[in-house]
């Protein structure tokens, strides 16, 4: 199959079963707010070093912000949900309660899975806390040196998909670059997901073991350019850098609807071949066959709903 001047290899991304929780944060202005994301999204590309995979799912406008001021949806993967809890709580103690003039809401009000948030969080305000019901939802005010820090009680959790993935192999590092960037672009305009690495895009692509057994994970060899003619390689001829972009949403239709904009978005003038990782179908439950989800989008696909 072509996309355009892109071959799109015939093969599927395999994902698997995650925990997420989705964070509502607000703040004075946009850049305080952006300053919040940043931190509470560093250090969470993949689980499998850091404690969750966390990314921004959107910006909200003030009709959707829960006090009316600028906002931010936050969504955070963990294979569980003891730990997701946990991740999520250290995020907010250290980055979100920290920066000025920010509040916190859960995301998913009606999830019957729940795990504390302000409930831990409060014990900052040193019994200077105080709490109050906002919209029928129980609400802590702990009190900082610019104001009230206003966090809610406790924190949704469902079950979600990670790993869904495409690889763009590109002519050069500057077309593979550039297609990555389109790629992540379009993510971004897929409520429900999120590109959880740099920039949404991962260089160090890895495959399941090592020949080292301390590491779970070592580097996707057959996809490496500089590894041509010594292992098994994967890349097509005259693609000369590969880029992964990996994709966390809150169900199946959502991870599939930001792998099509992606892979239509990333197609074109210098992307080669659009591939995508898997383990033979070992390693998770889902698998997004590439061809048949373009096969089986409509030409303008709609973005997938939120979960809740």
């Amino acid at each position: 199959m072509q996309l355009g001047e892109t071959q799109i290899v015939d093969t599927f991304a395999e994902a698997f079963r995650l925990r997420f929780s989705r964070l509502i944060v607000t703040a004075h202005d946009a850049h305080w707010l952006r300053a919040a994301c940043e931190a509470a999204c560093g250090y969470g590309t993949s689980v499998i070093g850091c404690d969750a995979e966390i990314g921004v799912e959107g910006f909200l406008d003030s009709s959707q912000s829960p006090d009316g001021r600028p906002a931010a949806s936050l969504l955070a993967f963990g294979f569980a949900s003891e730990s997701l809890a946990k991740a999520v709580a250290n995020r907010t103690a250290q980055c979100l309660l920290t920066c000025p003039t920010v509040n916190v809401f859960d995301g998913l009000p009606d999830a019957e899975e729940r795990a504390p948030l302000g409930k831990h969080v409060r014990f900052f305000g040193d019994g200077f806390e105080k709490t109050k019901l906002f919209e029928g939802r129980r609400i802590w005010r702990v009190p900082v040196m610019d104001g009230e820090f206003l966090i809610e009680e406790s924190v949704g959790i469902r079950k979600g998909v990670g790993g869904g993935n495409i690889i763009l192999q590109g002519c050069s590092l500057e077309a593979a670059l550039a297609a990555a960037r389109r790629a992540v672009d379009a993510i971004a305009a897929v409520p429900g997901t999120i590109a959880p690495f740099p920039g949404g895009v991962v260089r160090s692509g890895s495959k399941v073991g090592s020949r080292y057994a301390a590491l779970r994970a070592s580097t996707n060899d057959a996809f490496c350019p500089s590894l041509v003619g010594r292992t098994a390689s994967e890349l097509v001829e005259g693609a000369v850098a590969a880029l992964e972009i990996v994709i966390d949403g809150v169900d199946e239709a959502a991870v599939a609807a930001a792998l099509v904009a992606a892979l239509r978005a990333a197609a074109g003038e210098g992307t080669l071949a659009i591939a995508a990782g898997n383990y033979g179908g070992k390693l998770g439950k889902f698998h997004f066959h590439l061809r048949q989800l373009l096969s089986a989008a409509p030409t303008a696909p709609s973005p997938a709903g939120r979960a809740d």
